[in-house]
């Protein structure tokens, strides 16, 4: 797919360079720097450990509290759900 994008001047330089280093083409260069930017942004997604919420009260979370699903929380603090 063709498409126009808007690099700082250095990293245009950078990749140019790389590109010729290698003998590839600067699309090339700069498909693979995007797909290793994805796939580091992926494994450091998938590292991260859900944090542990506190529950006050007596019994902690109410039966049936889905923490992802934000309706059905405003609806149990409105005092209108479900």
């Amino acid at each position: 797919m063709r498409t126009t994008i808007k690099l700082d001047d250095e990293l245009l330089v950078e990749a140019k360079s790389i590109a010729s280093r290698t003998g590839r083409t600067l699309a090339a260069v700069v498909e693979d720097a995007v797909r290793d930017s994805f796939a580091r942004r992926r494994r450091l997604d998938s590292g991260l450990a859900r944090p542990s919420l506190p529950a006050f009260g007596e019994g902690g979370l109410r039966a049936g509290v889905d923490l992802d699903d934000t309706d059905a929380l405003m609806d149990i603090m409105n005092g209108t759900d479900r």
